[in-house]
């Protein structure tokens, strides 16, 4: 990445990137966990809230949640005015079909000249849906993803966003059948997470111009609140700072699997990974 020497200090190139996803106020992930992170890459992070909850919704009952779309256009259109624009856009959960255009324009609109977008589909796991979401909002999704230059999505959201069956036991075939329909459906760089071809690992699977690389890390039986979001903070934080899709798959998996390590033994942090205290790793690993 160019560097430049101001009064004998080493800049890096400052990296503008706007993160379009929820705020849940209280629970690390989503905006909580994508600022953070970013900025401690060395990124300046711009936020555009889609909605704002009390607690995220896993464990929680009774959450307050505002929701935010009627605002995205308006706050858009004011930094398009201001002649603000982006190095990157990254996107995490978004609610509806309507917030979905919304980022389109965004794509559009607020780009720089060199720009790169990053697309996380949260949508699904485990072979379902998320309760909110139907396949009308599938169909607005495979928009968003299929104009983006990575996205980011998990086997389960991939066979949705290709009508791929899911399949619980799989081996490398099934993945590469994955990843060639996702590309034949217009997936310029796609990452790959949770694929794990054995009980002891899981990893992530790289397919980029380069062709199709697997990394392989430890798997823990016990999944954690707000992962997804941390690995993919992580991911474009990385990416950002002139690694390969490869090499910010890598860093944000090991980085991803530190902060899990971090979390364990402390029952009651039951919403979220203690990500803070490990961000001098991350800043390490990005400075390598």
């Amino acid at each position: 990445m160019p560097l430049q020497i101001v009064k004998g200090v080493f800049y890096m190139e400052y990296k503008r990137v706007l993160t379009v996803q929820d705020i849940s106020c209280f629970g690390q992930c989503s905006l909580t966990v994508a600022l953070p992170i970013l900025s401690a890459a060395g990124h300046e992070t711009v936020i555009l809230p889609s909605a704002v909850l009390s607690t995220h919704t896993a464990g929680f009952t009774g959450f307050t949640v505002r929701d935010l779309t009627e605002d995205m256009p308006a706050i858009a259109a004011h930094w398009q005015k201001e002649k603000i624009s982006f190095d990157a856009i990254y996107t995490g959960y978004l609610g509806s079909a309507e917030q979905i255009s919304y980022v389109l324009d965004m794509m559009k609109n607020l780009r720089r000249e060199t720009f790169i977008s990053v697309i996380d589909p949260a949508m699904a796991d485990n072979g379902k849906l998320y309760p909110a979401f139907d396949m009308a909002f599938v169909e607005e999704m495979k928009k968003l993803v299929f104009a983006a230059d990575i996205s980011v999505p998990n086997i389960t959201e991939a066979c949705f966003l290709t009508g791929v069956a899911y399949q619980e036991k799989y081996d490398r075939a099934y993945i590469d059948s994955i990843l060639a329909a996702m590309k034949k459906a217009g997936a310029k760089t796609v990452v790959l997470t949770g694929v794990s071809f054995s009980d002891d690992t899981t990893g992530v699977m790289v397919m980029d111009e380069a062709g199709t690389k697997y990394y392989e890390h430890i798997k823990y039986a016990q999944g954690s609140h707000g992962t997804g979001d941390v690995y993919a903070s992580a991911f474009v934080g990385a990416l950002l700072r002139g690694k390969s899709t490869f090499d910010a798959a890598a860093i944000a998996a090991d980085y991803t699997v530190k902060c899990i390590e971090n979390t364990a033994g402390d029952p009651d942090h039951r919403y979220g990974v203690k990500f803070e205290p490990v961000l001098p790793y991350l800043i390490s690993r990005l400075e390598k």
